[in-house]
């Protein structure tokens, strides 16, 4: 399996690179939310793209300065 890019234009691409990421460490929700201090379903919340409305401004502005936000995964745990 080889690494994987994401573009990140919206709060649902940002979950779902999240999702990935964790699913090839080998971790599920609860694991990710012991690691990061956050609640299990608050890693569900932003996994499934329902995320504040902060993190959306904050892609549009980028994408309408002209940036490119973009997610790399590898494969090494």
């Amino acid at each position: 399996m080889s690494g994987s890019r994401y573009v990140i234009r919206s709060g649902s691409d940002f979950g779902r690179a999240i999702a990935e990421l964790r699913r090839r460490r080998g971790m599920n929700q609860e694991q990710a939310a012991e690691l990061t201090g956050l609640t299990k379903a608050y890693i569900s919340k932003i996994e499934s793209g329902r995320t504040s409305s902060l993190l959306e401004h904050e892609l549009r502005i980028l994408r309408r300065l002209g940036a490119t936000v973009t997610v790399e995964l590898d494969d090494a745990p």
